[in-house]
């Protein structure tokens, strides 16, 4: 694959972000919103639309020879590249239909089945997570803009206490499965968030494990793995200990645990 312009990829995630968050809080603040449901059952509002298309035509225009898998786009859905662009433009629909403030928006790259590089805006909370151009990873903390950055922090995970373990789990999709993997551990605090937030909590040094014992589709993972992996942490798939891999048929996620690196991984027998 040809070299890539990392600095204008960085620049220009954080752009498309800030743009589509700015969308979506405007229609968030609005009094009513239209929520209709699709295929899947999952909701769908006119904020992943409109985010869709701002981030969409951004990369097409940006980068017109990379492909794009983006949710929203079903005719997407069918992509065989080995670098790719994968975007959920709103995810957390869930949390965003009932005014809860835990939706992020969603832009990785993906090269040779591993996202290089991403961005994780939650514009209710101000909160920015994403890849440098140099593959390290920070927090942008509001107010930011385009043209002018808020503080930046640069990202470190905890050192997990194995006995005392923080973990963190979805709000909407918390299943008895899931509480029977957690409860295989030593836990000294279980936190709730909303969408890919899971993934940079650990990143940010706020929770050690996070495991996802339900389905889940690459565009919902990919910028939230690109944020962990850059410093250090890890996604596993939960049936073979392999590393989460994109570029899959139909970019379906298998079971995955989301780790600090120093935190040991418990089995069926050892529960």
């Amino acid at each position: 694959m040809a070299n890539l312009d990392y600095e204008k990829i960085e620049r220009l995630l954080r752009e498309l972000a800030l743009l589509a968050g700015a969308k979506i809080l405007s229609i968030y603040e609005q009094p009513d919103f239209s929520v209709r449901v699709k295929d899947d059952s999952s909701p769908l509002t006119e904020a992943d639309e409109a985010a869709d298309a701002i981030i969409y035509a951004g990369l097409q225009a940006a980068f017109p020879h990379i492909p794009i898998v983006t949710e929203e786009q079903a005719d997407s859905h069918n992509l065989n590249a080995a670098r790719f662009f994968i975007v959920d433009p709103l995810d957390g629909t869930k949390e965003f239909v009932q005014r809860r403030g835990d939706f992020t928006v969603n832009i990785a790259l993906v090269e040779d089945g591993k996202p290089v590089r991403g961005v994780v805006y939650a514009p209710a909370k101000n909160r920015m997570f994403y890849t440098r151009a140099d593959g390290r990873a920070v927090e942008e903390l509001g107010p930011f803009s385009i043209s002018q950055h808020g503080q930046m922090k640069a990202l470190q995970m905890r050192q997990p206490d194995k006995g005392a373990l923080i973990v963190v789990a979805s709000k909407s999709h918390r299943d008895k499965a899931t509480d029977d993997y957690i409860n295989r551990y030593a836990v000294a605090d279980l936190r709730s968030a909303g969408s890919s937030l899971k993934f940079c909590l650990l990143a940010a040094g706020e929770a050690d494990l996070y495991p996802r014992l339900g389905r889940t589709m690459e565009w919902d993972t990919a910028a939230g793995h690109a944020v962990l992996q850059a410093v250090g942490g890890e996604v596993l798939d939960y049936n073979t200990g392999l590393p989460l891999a994109y570029g899959k048929p139909n970019y379906e996620n298998p079971f995955f645990i989301a780790r600090h690196r120093d935190v040991d991984l418990v089995s069926d027998k050892e529960s």
